[in-house]
């Protein structure tokens, strides 16, 4: 017998939520650190700044498609313009409804263990760890401009405009698929409620049939 029917909900995702700080702190705590233990700058950039990019590869393809549902990328048209994709959620659930139609337990069963994906915990520690690295970043930044330490803030401005980018294109992603969210939703569910009743209208005919 569960003694707290009000317990604080778990992870979904533990280890993606675990490569999503990783890498952040990993970074943050090299730059720190090196200073203590590394002579060579090049070696500091060098590190700091690969884990600083695995960071963003981990959150932009990975972390942020499973914790939050949403996914980013920018690319080049023909005329020669940047242009920003954007994906959730929902709108791969919208597309299987119309691809789906007429398999209705499939439909059902992709839409409900696309939903199970998604965890209040992981989605607070998603957005939050993105915020608070940037900042850290900056702070750093700061103190190596007060001591004029042009070559570090070589290395913090690399993380920080790696860290922002995900930031910018996330948040962008989410702002513009909020509306998309609820009409996926409608959709599956006005879907649902009439496989559901026409299923029933079928097999109350066929019981009633000679």
């Amino acid at each position: 017998m569960d003694l707290n029917p009000h317990a604080e909900e778990s992870y979904a995702h533990p280890r993606i939520c675990l490569f999503h700080v990783l890498f952040k702190a990993a970074a943050l705590a090299f730059y720190i650190l090196s200073a203590l233990f590394v002579d060579s700058f090049v070696i500091i950039f060098v590190i700091t700044v690969l884990l600083a990019a695995l960071d963003f590869w981990v959150v932009k393809n990975v972390s942020g498609r499973i914790l939050v549902g949403l996914r980013w990328w920018n690319e080049i048209n023909d005329e020669g313009e940047s242009v920003w994709k954007f994906e959730c959620l929902d709108q791969e659930v919208s597309a299987s409804y119309s691809l789906m139609k007429y398999s209705s337990c499939f439909l059902c069963y992709f839409f409900f263990s696309s939903m199970a994906r998604m965890n209040k915990k992981d989605s607070w520690l998603f957005w939050w760890t993105l915020y608070l690295t940037a900042a850290a970043w900056l702070v750093l930044g700061i103190f190596s401009l007060i001591r004029f330490q042009a070559d570090y803030l070589l290395v913090i401005g690399v993380c920080l405009t790696l860290s922002i980018a995900n930031i910018v294109g996330f948040t962008k992603c989410r702002k513009v698929t909020f509306g998309v969210s609820s009409d996926a939703k409608k959709q599956i569910q006005a879907f649902a409620s009439q496989t559901i009743a026409s299923q029933f209208t079928s097999r109350l005919q066929s019981a009633f049939s000679v």
